[in-house]
């Protein structure tokens, strides 16, 4: 009874003269126990956010024809979308912070899906949404801004924050009359061309990683494309000063899905600089009480490395040494002699140091390009090689160069004879 939202799943059923069932939460929590509890009561109506409905789904839910699935409170992805389409008759995606109750925007869900999520509709009745710039200036369509909403849903604020409230529940800047007000929810949407909202992320889980403002959710949308992926969640994480680097948690019931599979799908629709450098599998995310995914919850990364091939140690000291270089710059243990670099977390930032240490530790001049072009151990050492060849030979030139300096000619013309004789006898 603490959020807004129960508002709704007590109320709706008794005024519409429906049954409401209650069941406790060891039973939301075990997806076959609530599919059996739905079963069982005959329900025709359930209110759930996407990770109870992928819960039902992974827990063998067949759901029926005549079911009606409201879906709420996190992003409606397309893969579930469209699986819950096939077992019920009716979806719908409804979109409404606690602090405009209970729902803002709401949406019947069709097979027309085209986007990566599903749109969070338009306004419902006695409600309005903006979706404005950081100029409180409405944006185009297609332009990512933030959404306001204003009307009879709206809270009056905090109880005892004032300044909370100040800061946001703000001045409607489109009513002259200066009387009402919009909550500003911190969310990030676009409007689509036909007119309805498509929900993009949270303002607060966009991070910023050497430079780049990174949107969380478009990673997690890219992700939950892949057939063999049921949810997908994306943070960021610094476990050292100076090394925040993207995580993504999935939950798959293929074991044949790899850490390259997922780069790849990533790569085809998003830079290198939005490639989460780890992976971790895991059998459910952890939920909060409301049902939603719990962020603060997710296990850091073990340090394990998902590799494509098999691990190969070190087989020489130089070898050793890069390797270690690699460990200490990236904070992975055990780096084989053909892990990729860039796969175990490094970025542009910690190539730097990489090449700093390779080129004090072996007095060579290792180059960036040389660096992206052979970012492994073994490809490294060939580099680490050839490049003391190089200078090798180069060093011998500039010796040979200087002796002959101090030759006269005729002292030259001696030695070019001697050379020609020898090469004929040779």
């Amino acid at each position: 009874l603490s959020f807004d939202i129960a508002g709704l799943e007590l109320y709706l059923p008794l005024i519409t003269g429906a049954r409401l069932v209650i069941v406790n939460r060891e039973i939301t929590k075990d997806g076959m126990r609530l599919a059996q509890s739905i079963e069982d009561h005959q329900v025709t109506i359930m209110q759930a956010t996407p990770a109870t409905w992928k819960l039902l789904l992974t827990a063998g839910w067949k759901g029926k024809s005549q079911f009606k699935i409201l879906c709420g409170g996190e992003v409606l992805d397309i893969n579930l979308a469209e699986e819950l389409l096939k077992i019920s008759g009716q979806v719908w995606n409804l979109y409404g912070p606690t602090e405009t109750t209970i729902w803002s925007a709401a949406t019947q869900v069709d097979d027309n899906l085209n986007s990566s999520s599903v749109p969070i509709g338009r306004a419902i009745n006695n409600t309005q949404i903006y979706i404005l710039d950081k100029q409180l200036q409405p944006v185009p369509i297609g332009v990512p801004g933030e959404i306001y909403i204003g009307g009879d849903g709206l809270a009056k604020g905090y109880l005892n924050r004032p300044e909370l409230t100040q800061e946001k529940f703000i001045l409607n800047p489109f009513d002259d009359s200066g009387k009402t007000r919009l909550y500003k929810t911190g969310d990030l949407c676009r409007y689509l061309p036909d007119g309805n909202i498509e929900y993009i992320g949270r303002i607060d889980h966009q991070v910023k990683i050497r430079g780049f403002r990174i949107e969380l959710g478009e990673i997690e949308t890219v992700l939950n494309t892949h057939p063999q992926i049921q949810q997908a969640v994306v943070i960021a994480t610094e476990e050292f000063p100076g090394n925040k680097r993207l995580v993504a948690y999935v939950v798959s019931e293929d074991e044949s899905l790899s850490t390259n599979q997922m780069r790849e799908v990533l790569r085809q629709k998003l830079p290198e600089y939005m490639i989460p450098a780890a992976f971790v599998v895991l059998d459910t995310l952890p939920l909060t009480p409301n049902g939603k995914v719990d962020r603060k919850a997710l296990p850091a990364p073990d340090g394990e490395i998902a590799r494509e091939h098999e691990y190969v140690a070190p087989r020489t000291p130089s070898e050793e040494i890069i390797a270690n270089i690699f460990t200490e710059v990236l904070g992975v243990p055990n780096v084989g002699i053909y892990d990729n670099f860039f796969e175990l977390g490094g970025h542009s930032l910690l190539t730097t140091q990489v090449i700093s240490r390779l080129n004090q530790t072996f007095s060579v001049e290792i180059s960036l390009r040389q660096m992206f072009e052979t970012p492994t151990v073994a490809g490294l050492i060939e580099a680490v090689t050839d490049t003391q060849l190089q200078d090798t030979e180069e060093e011998e030139i500039t010796n040979l160069l200087a002796e002959l300096e101090e030759l006269s000619d005729e002292e030259v013309q001696q030695l070019l004879a001697q050379e020609m004789q020898s090469s004929m006898h040779n």
